[in-house]
């Protein structure tokens, strides 16, 4: 069709509306006008040559664009199932949203869920439960090279940086963390003022970018370190070397967000993409790690002092093991990041194909640890898609000692999941720095919401762990978590996965380790290279 066809209709509306403005009252100039601009829109459309869809539908092909935007929204609220949404599904959402608001997380007439599905995951209770807790299960973190061990809740907030979030939805975070005595972890954005106000227990984070401890070349530099790590909020320091849902990149803060404020925090020019570098300058090697990792308890004053990172090769984990043994240097804690976690600016092809899902990470690391002859000093921590107590449990089964959430406690705070992270558009407030979105979050009321979801998802891990038959999460067992395979085959995670014995790298390594143990090096990263054969192959 012509330009004259698409420009019929609101030449049409320009024209009547001026006769009868002219004819019968001013106010039809108002419909002239609206004709006018979609007859300058329909005209701009013709011409323009960038967009196909618009040059051969004028005026129409705006309506493609406008429903492309909403089409999310109506798939979550209209056409997706309690149980089958992305990322977190409704019933998810819901469990969390009552919490927060301090409603009961209930539901009637039985579970949506397909049993009978392979995948599908249950907990076995026991006969006779055991007695609830009286209190909150905690977990000290700090082996016997820390002076100043932690006591940590089983469910934390995980790493945000102020840049990816707002200022009042940190201070709403900081607030509740305070009030529920859960860690409130930085992200490697740097520690800001906005964390310490309300005097939350912080697990001060930081990356390959070094924000908040770095020298004018991007390098870590001791004395900025050593100046924020003794604060007496700060109770843990944790080294970033990669993200589940981004491994290898580094972190990414979109331009728009690097706001005056957070270039200065960070070091780095304003309004421009804010990258780390994707691996560290400060260590090279597993060996430099550990003792990058005992200089900076040192420097800290025994406080504890781990490394977070999304699981690769296995080889490397072994290569790091090696080096723990071989300095006598140990992290007081390692978080486990799965590939299922969130991020609020990555690559799709990072998000859906590159690192390890989390139930594989933890279970590398927590056999490598106790074929090793580490696991007694060592926490470890899990991170990725944690949103109720039943997550909680079952990466406590899985070989985790306490959890990290985000993307929970951003719902807690308010997110709606509308998918805008990056754009600097969150229309709740929570990941922007736009004032005109972020003002509408009330870091205080916002912050009592944090508090309540936590307190009644660590009571509900509490209440799990009795109806196992466990007075505490040290008595859980891979026999209580079972799996389905197929129609007519449940196994445990005791069978489902190999779990090694104590020490046994070490005397007699399995076969199925055994080749990466001898290959793992504590002087590099990666394989030793296997010798070539006189064919040319490995």
């Amino acid at each position: 069709m012509s330009l004259l066809g698409f420009a019929a209709l609101p030449a049409l509306l320009t024209l009547a509306g001026a006769v009868l403005a002219l004819t019968i009252s001013p106010w039809w100039w108002i419909l002239a006008a609206v004709g006018a601009a979609l007859l300058i829109v329909a005209i701009i459309d013709y011409a323009q040559p960038k967009n196909s869809i618009l040059r051969n539908f004028p005026l129409l092909g705006h309506g493609r664009f406008m429903l492309e935007e909403v089409r999310p929204m109506i798939q979550q609220y209209f056409i997706e199932r309690n149980w089958d949404g992305k990322p977190f599904d409704r019933d998810a959402r819901a469990l969390i949203y009552d919490r927060a608001e301090g409603r009961a997380s209930v539901k009637s007439f039985g579970t949506e869920l397909e049993v009978r599905q392979p995948g599908y995951e249950y907990l076995t209770h026991a006969t006779l439960p055991a007695p609830p807790a009286a209190q909150e299960h905690r977990v000290t973190i700090g082996g016997p090279q820390c002076a100043q061990p932690y006591d940590a809740s089983l469910l934390n907030i995980s790493a945000m940086s102020y840049g990816s979030l707002s200022v009042n939805a940190v201070r709403a975070m900081s607030a509740g963390a305070a009030k529920g005595g859960f860690l409130h972890e930085t992200g490697e954005g740097g520690l800001t003022s906005y964390h310490l106000d309300s005097g939350a227990d912080l697990l001060w984070e930081f990356g390959s970018g070094y924000f908040g401890c770095r020298t004018r070349e991007g390098d870590f530099d001791p004395d900025a370190f050593r100046e924020k790590a003794l604060h007496p909020h700060v109770k843990m320091i944790n080294v970033k070397l990669s993200q589940g849902a981004k491994p290898g990149l580094g972190g990414v803060l979109p331009a728009p967000k690097v706001t005056e404020e957070i270039a200065q925090i960070r070091g780095v020019p304003a309004f421009q993409d804010c990258i780390s570098p994707p691996g560290h300058t400060a260590f090279s090697t597993p060996r430099e790690l550990m003792q990058f990792i005992g200089r900076l308890r040192e420097l800290s004053d025994g406080k504890p002092v781990g490394f977070k990172l999304c699981v690769g090769t296995r080889i490397d984990v072994l290569a790091m093991c090696k080096a723990m043994i071989d300095t006598g240097i140990r992290p007081d804690f390692i978080i486990v990041d799965g590939s299922e976690g969130g991020t609020g600016a990555a690559p799709l092809e990072y998000q859906d194909h590159m690192g390890t899902p989390l139930i594989e990470g933890l279970h590398i690391l927590h056999n490598a640890l106790v074929g090793a002859g580490l696991r007694e000093e060592i926490r470890i921590g899990a991170a990725g898609k944690i949103s109720s107590g039943h997550d909680v449990v079952r990466r406590l089964i899985q070989g985790a000692d306490f959890t990290m959430s985000a993307r929970a406690m951003m719902m807690a705070v308010g997110c709606i999941q509308a998918q805008k992270c990056h754009t600097d558009r969150c229309p709740t407030g929570v990941a922007t720095q736009n004032p005109r979105y972020y003002r509408g979050l009330d870091p205080a009321t916002k912050g009592e919401r944090v508090f309540r979801y936590h307190q009644a998802t660590v009571k509900e891990v509490a209440q799990m762990i009795a109806t196992l038959g466990a007075r505490g999460p040290q008595e859980l067992s891979p026999t209580m978590l079972r799996r389905r395979i197929s129609q007519t085959e449940v196994v445990s995670y005791a069978s489902l996965y190999n779990w090694l014995a104590p020490d046994e790298l070490l005397n007699a390594p399995p076969r199925g380790w055994a080749g990466d143990w001898e290959r793992a090096d504590a002087d590099r990263f990666g394989a030793i290279p296997e010798p070539i054969t006189p064919s040319g192959r490995m």
